[in-house]
């Protein structure tokens, strides 16, 4: 994709030199001495632009208030509390370049036993069919959340519900591109879900506003994931949230997916919180930064650390190689991956090592001077220099 758009800005160049040509009779390319000229400077604009594409999309970021009164979990948020939450920034398509159909946005509350959800979603036609508990919910219009603790992109946990307040939970060790095992039978427990409906359920003579819901995760099983077995106050996890939308067939008043004329269903609409930039959730290095303030109201903006900022750029080589490994390409050579790359004015130079377990990617960290690194299985380690 990123190729395709390169081609696209060079197409352009093309035709706004032909056009300059015509124009030059005007006397308006003095600043450039020619019409050659011109062309060189947007040249390298477009070779800026196309090493801008590549680069990683920052992740957005949400700080969670406190609150310390109760909240009816009834899936309608109406405590002062939830008033006061700010809301999230409207999802937006998986791949970050499309608006979608319908409007998503979400706020988050903590306390000392929950972390809280809450999420409203525009819809026309209300409707779901899945009522088992840990059936593959995506399959309905759903709402999703993803919840890496540590940020290493290890055992996280995936959380879905769809409008009939069915939900499925799960537990990944790893991503599935490092071929993970999948905990189905893991449970939150003392969950707590609901839905509330704008509009009629599995109706299609009416036209809904929406749904929404609310959720509330007791930090018991949540931080059975974390390294540190404590509240992260004043500090940030790794999440993201993501809408399952599908078209939709009627047939004898019954909502199903749609199906193409070959019999296939059609792809599902991806819309999420923080743009992946890629058609994966399962990419956690992409999920956003969600801050735990221990405040009760608004107080400022979260700042993404820039040790997180090189891992980005180590998770980006990484994905180089495992892509090399599932197509049986030739991996990228050694100087490739060692190439120097800027953070915030800093120069830093990678390393690649390969050893009888696998690989790894690393640096120093010219921040904090901590060793960060990506190993094979996709795991991030952060320790410092002398360990």
């Amino acid at each position: 994709m990123k190729e395709h758009r390169c081609f696209q800005l060079k197409r352009m160049i093309f035709l706004k030199t032909n056009i300059m040509k015509i124009v030059r009779v005007h006397g308006n390319l003095r600043s450039f001495g020619s019409t050659k000229g011109l062309a060189r400077f947007l040249m390298w604009v477009l070779s800026i632009n196309c090493f801008l594409l590549g680069a990683q999309q920052s992740p957005r970021t949400y700080t969670v208030l406190k609150t310390n009164e109760p909240l009816e979990i009834d899936g309608r948020a109406l405590e002062a509390s939830w008033k006061s939450a700010d809301w999230s920034q409207d999802f937006i398509d998986i791949e970050g370049r499309k608006t979608p159909l319908y409007r998503t946005r979400m706020k988050m509350l903590w306390n000392e036993d929950y972390l809280y959800f809450f999420a409203t979603m525009e819809e026309p036609h209300v409707w779901g069919t899945l009522k088992q508990r840990d059936t593959v919910i995506f399959h309905n219009n759903d709402f999703e959340i993803f919840i890496d603790p540590d940020g290493d992109t290890h055992d996280y946990m995936e959380f879905e519900m769809n409008v009939l307040n069915t939900i499925w939970d799960l537990w990944l060790t790893k991503p599935y591109r490092n071929h993970p095992k999948v905990i189905d039978g893991w449970d939150i427990h003392g969950l707590k879900t609901a839905v509330h409906i704008d509009g009629t359920l599995n109706d299609p003579n009416d036209e809904d506003k929406g749904w929404s819901v609310e959720i509330a995760m007791p930090w018991k099983s949540l931080l059975e994931a974390a390294k540190e077995r404590r509240i992260p106050v004043n500090e940030f996890w790794r999440l993201n949230f993501s809408r399952v939308n599908w078209e939709y067939d009627l047939k004898n008043g019954r909502y199903s997916r749609k199906k193409d004329e070959s019999g296939k269903y059609l792809p599902e609409y991806n819309w999420v919180w923080s743009p992946q930039g890629v058609i994966n959730m399962h990419e956690p290095e992409h999920w956003g930064y969600v801050y735990f303030s221990n405040e009760t109201s608004a107080n400022g903006n979260f700042e993404i650390a820039n040790d997180e900022k090189i891992k980005w750029y180590l998770y980006g080589l990484s994905r180089k190689l495992w892509q090399a490994e599932r197509e049986q390409s030739s991996r990228p050579k050694k100087g490739e991956l060692e190439k120097t790359f800027e953070v915030s004015g800093k120069t830093i130079t990678p390393i690649f090592e390969k050893h009888k377990t696998g690989w790894n990617i690393y640096v120093e960290s010219p921040f904090t001077s901590k060793i960060l690194s990506v190993r094979e299985d996709g795991k991030f380690i952060s320790y410092d220099k002398e360990d």
